[in-house]
């Protein structure tokens, strides 16, 4: 019985972690399923976006640092959207007044969401880092798996390899996390692997309510290959490195 209440208890708090990105996805199923007057469906998006990130801060579900995170994040994700749109990776094919490139400012909410997650269940369930490697290996490492995503279109792609150094670099480190009064242990990979899947599985969902289309979509909705999970868990475990940096700096 005790088990199962720590399990309740778990899924509460990752719950409430997930407010934002819940929040993303039922506003893409919503805007596909019932159509809003006078502004394209991107331009609704962003406006409810901005209001949930408003309501957010003043209710005190986040605080104004997490604030300041997530708007990097939203930087660092909108920069890539316009360079994977200009290489043909993906598309926003419907209309909209706040697009840059062809690129509507919404979709850097999607990334944010990720860092709104991790700041919120960092603090929720009291994140600690054991055995974290020293800032000399964590923030190349960071650097080097967010600028494959662009170098890999003109230079051999070293995915693989970057997720081996991942594999080197983390291997001894965990995450310890409380869930009432009892202190929990997980390998820091396998939280990785597991916070990669689910936003896997998202962009499944995201897809399939049009929040953007892969070449292979642009006539009928497909399931999204399992090997671009490889790219969220990079993505993944870039954003888990630049929080925990943040949140180590901060300490200090």
């Amino acid at each position: 019985m005790n088990s199962t209440r720590q399990l309740f208890n778990f899924g509460w708090q990752q719950a409430l972690a997930c407010i934002f990105p819940v929040i993303i996805f039922s506003s893409l199923a919503l805007t596909q399923i019932i159509p809003l007057p006078f502004l394209p469906r991107y331009d609704w998006l962003l406006l409810i976006f901005i209001g949930t990130q408003w309501w957010m801060v003043q209710s005190g579900l986040e605080t104004r640092d997490e604030l300041k995170v997530i708007t990097l994040f939203h930087i660092i994700g909108l920069a890539l959207e316009i360079f994977k749109v200009h290489m043909g990776s993906w598309s926003y094919p419907e209309e909209g007044f706040f697009k840059v490139l062809g690129v509507p400012l919404y979709s850097g909410f999607m990334y944010a969401s990720v860092a709104s997650y991790l700041c919120q269940a960092w603090r929720r369930l009291h994140v600690s880092l054991i055995q974290w490697p020293p800032l000399w290996a964590v923030v190349p490492l960071a650097i080097a798996i967010y600028g494959n995503f662009f170098t890999h279109h003109y230079w051999v792609d070293i995915r693989w390899w970057l997720s081996a150094f991942v594999l080197l670099v983390f291997w001894r480190a965990s995450v310890s996390y409380w869930i009432n009064e009892t202190q929990y242990r997980m390998p820091l990979s396998l939280s990785f692997i597991l916070i990669g899947f689910f936003v896997w599985v998202a962009e499944n969902i995201a897809t399939f309510f049009g929040a953007w289309t892969y070449p292979n979509q642009s006539e009928t909705w497909h399931l999204v290959g399992i090997g671009k999970l490889s790219s969220w868990l990079l993505l993944v475990i870039v954003n888990f490195l630049i929080v925990a940096v943040l949140k180590q700096v901060k300490k200090e």
